[in-house]
């Protein structure tokens, strides 16, 4: 047995894989969304289809998804934050980060999911992909020719600067 690609450290048999392979349906959004991931992970680009609300299915595109999927590694699944979703709600949001290696490069996807249930079923409505937070560097900014702040007398640019 193997644990489960969606992170939970659960069992792949006992978390999303009766999920995907349709004898069970998802309790939470958030289960869900981790069944969504081990999709992607495994190949199960039918139950993509079929998780997503079925308002949302006219441009799903299966062959676009199977080539993007098929051409990430997938490194794992973090979920930061839930909002609803549970098994007496209707509604859902669950905000996660997927990371992947796309052609060798290292990629987060972040996104804020929304999710509905409809006849004791979830479904995935659409998703808004978080930007990257700008950084913003604290502190005085050192020239190229300045001192070094490490001490060594060197200029910036012959000692930490390189």
């Amino acid at each position: 047995m193997s644990l489960c690609p969606c992170g939970s450290n659960i069992e792949y048999e006992q978390c999303c894989g009766p999920l995907l392979s349709g004898g069970r349906k998802a309790e939470t959004a958030e289960a869900l969304m981790r069944s969504r991931y081990s999709a992607f992970v495994e190949g199960a680009f039918d139950y993509l289809g079929e998780s997503l609300h079925p308002a949302h299915r006219a441009d799903h595109d299966v062959a676009a998804t199977r080539r993007w999927a098929e051409s990430a590694d997938w490194l794992g699944l973090e979920i930061l934050a839930t909002d609803g979703g549970k098994p007496g709600d209707d509604e859902g949001m669950v905000e996660f980060v997927a990371t992947y290696k796309d052609k060798g490069v290292l990629r987060k996807h972040h996104e804020r999911s929304r999710f509905r249930r409809e006849a004791d079923r979830w479904y995935f409505l659409d998703g808004e992909v978080v930007p990257a937070r700008t950084q913003i560097r604290e502190g005085p900014r050192v020239g190229r020719n300045a001192p070094c702040p490490c001490g060594s007398g060197r200029k910036y640019k012959k000692c930490c600067g390189r």
